[in-house]
């Protein structure tokens, strides 16, 4: 069986996106280590499921441009879950986060509210 174990999420910046991810969101630091100018870093959900992030730098133009562009058009680079869409949309809020509105639900659909990360991305933040 094939399964995802990392996906990468662009970021302008990696300590800011450190800072947010593990230091807001509550992910915990799974690996840190130099990769040239940069650093190869993952993160992962604090009780070790999921999949694993790496906190990819936007190093080439073409990675900014693409970025940019989903940012611009309201789209998220990615989706995370959460059991309570509500409750992480109100603790959030609470520390700082900036939702593009408040939880919403669509027929069919989980609820979900999307929320900027700080290091350049729109993220989906949905139930289940």
């Amino acid at each position: 069986m094939i399964r995802c174990n990392l996906t990468s999420i662009i970021v302008s910046d990696q300590q800011r996106a450190e800072d947010f991810y593990v230091g807001t969101l509550g992910f915990v630091k799974h690996q840190d280590f130099p990769a040239g100018e940069y650093r190869w870093l993952t993160i992962q959900a604090a009780d070790g499921s999921g999949a694993m992030l790496s906190l990819e730098p936007a190093g080439y133009e073409f990675a900014r441009t693409y970025q940019k562009a989903l940012y611009d058009h309201g789209i998220p680079l990615t989706s995370l879950g959460c059991d309570d869409v509500i409750a992480e949309y109100e603790r959030l809020k609470g520390l700082g986060v900036v939702f593009q509105g408040t939880p919403t639900r669509q027929e069919g659909a989980p609820t979900m509210a999307i929320f900027d990360d700080t290091c350049g991305n729109l993220i989906m933040l949905h139930e289940g």
